[in-house]
């Protein structure tokens, strides 16, 4: 069955064929590291290889993909790096909190994220990622996105924006259970996130992934906005619920009021 790109919100009526093909080539061959033969990528997307070629060679052209001489495969092109670079660059959080973000990975020595909201889902703008030889490797990567209800960035995005949008993304979003910890149940998770404005940061107690615990805290703009989330992941080994208490949540929460004033932000 054909594989479906990931798309914002109801497909529109009028989406152009060529375009929605080669997003739909793009997504497919960005979950392949080694690549893909022209046989397979268009039977991937259901495209006579003919089609599939043409498509494939004006998105070389353009540098979107390009072509290994020697095994033929297909791999996403320099182009996009370049372009997601640019984007990023002209996100000013994400420059301003970068210092504090290596900061915190060097002292907690952990692996920090720093994510926004994009419509329903968390995305991961910057990772600091020191300690990779401890032994666990997180499956975040830079644009890409996390479901809100399964994540300690994820919560901490939902439980500060307008209730009536929240009710929207609980009442619409598929509470997919990832994990035998994820909370799944409306009223449930509607409580969770009371008490997270509560506390003023979020658990993810192995709801995201099994044997990774991470803790998030808000980062709000000038007007007080809660624009961001950022948080220490790291295994259940290391992170325990009493080192949680103990020190990491003083230490991401005051991280997080230090990149909010950066942004700004003043308590007064």
């Amino acid at each position: 069955m054909i594989l479906k790109a990931t798309t914002k919100g109801k497909k529109p009526t009028n989406l152009v064929q060529t375009i929605e093909r080669m997003a739909l080539i793009l997504e497919i061959l960005g979950n392949y590291p080694d690549g893909l033969s022209l046989g397979e990528l268009s039977d991937k997307v259901e495209l006579p290889k003919g089609t599939a070629h043409r498509l494939l060679t004006s998105m070389a052209y353009f540098d979107f993909i390009r072509q290994d001489h020697a095994s033929k495969h297909y791999h996403l092109g320099f182009k996009l790096a370049e372009l997601g670079n640019i984007l990023l660059s002209h996100i000013d959080l994400r420059k301003e909190a970068r210092p504090y973000l290596i900061s915190l990975s060097e002292e907690v020595q952990e692996t920090v994220h720093l994510v926004i909201l994009d419509q329903d889902k968390a995305l991961y703008i910057d990772k600091v990622d020191l300690h990779s030889r401890l032994g666990l490797q997180m499956v975040s990567r830079l644009g890409s996105r996390i479901p809100l209800h399964c994540s300690a960035v994820g919560k901490v995005l939902l439980a500060y924006m307008p209730e009536t949008a929240a009710e929207t993304i609980i009442r619409n979003g598929n509470l997919d259970r990832l994990t035998g910890n994820t909370i799944t149940d409306p009223t449930e998770l509607k409580r969770h996130l009371k008490t997270i404005r509560e506390k003023g940061y979020a658990i993810d107690d192995e709801e995201n992934e099994e044997g990774v615990r991470c803790i998030a805290a808000p980062i709000r703009n000038y007007i007080g906005q809660v624009v961001a989330a950022m948080s220490v992941s790291g295994a259940t080994t290391r992170i325990s619920i009493d080192k949680i208490n103990d020190s990491l949540k003083s230490r991401v929460t005051e991280t997080a009021m230090r990149i909010s004033h950066k942004l700004g932000f003043s308590m007064k």
